[in-house]
């Protein structure tokens, strides 16, 4: 089978890197928010655009599963292992399950926050907080879960994107084969074929 029938196509790839950039800035940010000295300005902006970011992977991995689910993938290697490939699927089902989780978190925490601060999607567009949870009598405890919800699957993102890094490093670097083209633009497939 050639490399160009084992590609992810064009959508697909848009998609992934587009969640993937947004993903790596969303830890970044949410680390430096939650661990950084910032004067109130510069959180206040800073929490505008974690909030925009997600809200923005939220509809991205929503669009990338409605692709999936009309477009099979590309094959992995017949070299792969039973067990890789179900390592691999079990891993491919954590990330979807992330790219939801912590967006969904992250909404219905600001939703429930006693703050009632407005999120305006970069600074652009105003988006709604979920029904139901900005009108509670006591927001306080509401908001503790879904902080809590979403600061440890954000650590759990971490881990789970760290893993599917290096398993794809793995597989470009030692395994040598075509695992990573699958997901890189065209001009990626002449360096393959000298490795």
């Amino acid at each position: 089978m050639s490399l160009a029938t084992q590609r992810y196509g064009a959508v697909a790839m848009i998609l992934h890197w587009i969640m993937a950039l947004g993903i790596l800035a969303l830890l970044a940010i949410g680390l430096i928010m939650v661990h950084g000295s910032l004067d109130p300005g510069t959180m206040f902006r800073l929490f505008q655009l974690h909030k925009s970011i997600g809200i923005t992977i939220l509809l991205a991995a929503l669009l990338r599963l409605i692709w999936r689910l009309l477009h099979r993938p590309p094959v992995l290697p017949a070299s792969m292992a039973q067990h890789e490939i179900r390592l691999a699927k079990l891993g491919h089902f954590l990330l979807y399950g992330e790219m939801f989780f912590l967006p969904l978190t992250g909404w219905a925490l600001v939703s429930s926050s006693v703050f009632a601060i407005p999120t305006v999607l970069f600074g652009l567009i105003p988006w709604p907080d979920l029904p139901y949870l900005p009108h509670l009598a006591d927001k306080r405890p509401v908001e503790a879960v879904f902080t809590t919800l979403h600061a440890y699957g954000a650590y759990f993102l971490m881990a789970v994107l760290a893993l599917h890094i290096l398993a794809v490093l793995r597989h470009h670097f030692i395994l040598r084969d075509a695992v990573l083209m699958r997901m890189l633009p065209s001009w990626r497939r002449t360096r393959h074929k000298d490795l």
